[in-house]
């Protein structure tokens, strides 16, 4: 499809002249060639799309994507996590160093990026903080920034210790390079299955309490106040870590964070029937933590969302619930959850599309005549269903696995590639 005419789309473009009207858009080989009202644009040449219902609105960009290449390409490869991401309508992703071996050195960093050029979805690699995500040594934090890691994170392995933290903090202060924390005190999680609470009792089962994740966010506010440097919380799970966020962002803190989309929609009841699919990390909280994250969103305490999409073998999660993997798949479910959540229109668009690129300093996608083209087209009121059909992940480690959601993606163009489920 060199030329694409989309007809009639509301347009959800934050902070664009022409938000929430009606237009006409026309692509020509990936760039945006004309944007006028509904019905004025006629090119017998182009593609033509019934947009009428649907909005068009920057590609989304997720902060926390697991990819199993390189080493666990079971699990997932780049070219099949791109596919479910096109499906899912993102068109970058920041992609965790949760591989093996750990995107530690320029060396991963510049294969990942070699193995995604050609994707429609741009990949961004996060690089390891510590050497093999041990925690114990600073990993080549400024040679992973010059091969194009984006930020610093260890992944899915919270840094126990304070002075390692403390000096990958300081270091990257240098270079402006960004540190992603993961918060959990392994002390007081003590590799517990789920969230610690009425639920965790009547299980039977050890609890995962909300301090671990607190305290560890209050250690790395105090080192990122002390360096004055800037720091990124991965996946806050609880009301005490989003009135300790938003304390430090009132004290000047450079401080930003965000929320897995599963947080704002399942609560810890969902574990009574031990389906591993609910089995995620940070575990699911209560109805009172998700309230007070959809808040936490509403005032810009939490600036972000992501799918933390986590894929799988099936082996690793029909297992017993306290022996399977966490993590669930997310990539083609994060718009139809947000939705659930009630969340609106244009604030899903800060969330998942503006925001996250701000937070890595990346440019954000504009709509305006000349620019390259990087939107998604969704219909937040069709319905599908997430089946072997649909899902374009080599892993199914969902409890949406099967079911009908709603809010479906039908369009994304990105790098002149186009994904389209209209044609």
């Amino acid at each position: 499809m060199d030329k694409i005419l989309i007809k009639s789309a509301t347009l959800a473009f934050p902070g664009h002249e022409k938000n929430g009207q009606t237009l006409d858009v026309l692509i020509n080989r990936g760039m945006v060639e004309a944007i006028e009202n509904k019905n004025i644009i006629n090119d017998e040449d182009a593609t033509v799309i019934d947009a009428n219902g649907q909005y068009l609105a920057p590609g989304f960009f997720d902060l926390n994507v697991n990819l199993g290449e390189p080493g666990l390409e079971t699990k997932e490869t780049i070219e099949s996590g791109c596919a479910a991401a096109a499906a899912g309508g993102f068109t970058g992703l920041a992609m965790q160093p949760n591989t093996e071996p750990a995107l530690h050195s320029k060396g991963e960093i510049s294969m990942v990026l070699n193995l995604a050029r050609n994707q429609l979805v741009s990949i961004y690699p996060i690089g390891a903080i510590s050497k093999g995500r041990t925690g114990n040594d600073l990993a080549e934090l400024y040679d992973m920034k010059l091969a194009g890691a984006v930020a610093f994170s260890n992944g899915n392995k919270s840094i126990q210790q304070a002075e390692l933290m403390s000096r990958a903090l300081l270091y990257c202060k240098g270079f402006g390079a960004l540190i992603m924390s993961f918060a959990e005190d392994a002390s007081i999680a003590n590799h517990s299955k789920m969230n610690e609470g009425v639920m965790s009792t009547y299980l039977g089962m050890k609890g995962n309490p909300g301090l671990a994740e607190e305290l560890m966010i209050s250690r790395d506010l105090s080192l990122a106040n002390y360096h004055n440097t800037a720091i990124h919380f991965s996946t806050i799970s609880t009301k005490g870590s989003v009135s300790l966020i938003r304390e430090a962002k009132q004290k000047g803190i450079q401080v930003t964070c965000d929320v897995a989309a599963h947080h704002l929609v399942l609560t810890d009841d969902r574990v009574a029937g031990f389906d591993s699919n609910y089995k995620v990390s940070p575990p699911l909280r209560t109805a009172e933590d998700i309230q007070a994250l959809k808040e936490g969103l509403l005032d810009g305490t939490i600036d972000a969302i992501v799918s933390q999409h986590t894929p799988h073998e099936v082996e690793y999660k029909r297992v017993e619930f306290e022996i399977a993997k966490n993590g669930i798949i997310g990539l083609q479910t994060t718009l139809p959850l947000l939705l659930e959540a009630q969340l609106s229109i244009d604030l899903i668009i800060e969330k998942i599309s503006i925001r996250p690129r701000e937070i890595l300093s990346l440019p954000t996608p504009s709509l305006t005549v000349g620019a390259a083209a990087n939107l998604v087209l969704f219909n937040p009121k069709e319905n599908w269903t997430f089946d072997i059909n649909t899902n374009y992940s080599k892993s199914i480690n969902s409890p949406f696995y099967g079911a009908t959601l709603m809010g479906k993606v039908n369009l994304v163009v990105n790098k002149n590639k186009v994904y389209s489920t209209l044609n």
